[in-house]
């Protein structure tokens, strides 16, 4: 002997207040998680758009104790002149030579060995790092 109810109990089923704060986390989530997402992109196209010229030392050659080859790969846009700094230190980690080499080829990548005149012998180089000019003479 059941009985059939027609209808639900009224304010029984309704939204809980629990669902209705859900739903406000979920929003303020979503809004919050967009956000994040924009800042990292933003951040992320700043860094790659500002790096209008970049290089990278391949190898390096100790010519004698005044001299080293370096071979480097510099990569910039074609309409940029570039300029990167390159030290060299001997096994004391003693500054022994320093230059800058500008580039003025009006290709995007530049593969080219410069001279670096050094003051002792150099056993290591580091490539300080390279930045756009207005210069147009190129490396040598």
């Amino acid at each position: 002997m059941s009985s059939v109810r027609e209808g639900l109990p009224e304010g029984r089923y309704g939204r809980s207040a629990d669902e209705r704060a859900d739903r406000k986390l979920k929003i303020v989530g979503s809004v919050l998680g967009v956000g994040l997402l924009g800042v990292v992109g933003w951040i992320g196209w700043d860094y790659v758009a500002g790096q209008a010229v970049s290089a990278e030392v391949i190898k390096f050659q100790v010519v004698s104790d005044s001299e080293v080859k370096v071979h480097l790969e510099v990569r910039k846009e074609a309409s940029v002149t570039g300029v990167c700094t390159l030290i060299s230190q001997n096994k004391e980690h003693a500054e022994v030579g320093r230059a800058d080499y500008t580039f003025g080829q009006r290709e995007s990548r530049v593969d080219e060995v410069v001279t670096l005149k050094t003051t002792g012998r150099a056993t290591m180089i580091d490539l300080v790092g390279c930045q756009p000019s207005t210069a147009t003479t190129t490396a040598g």
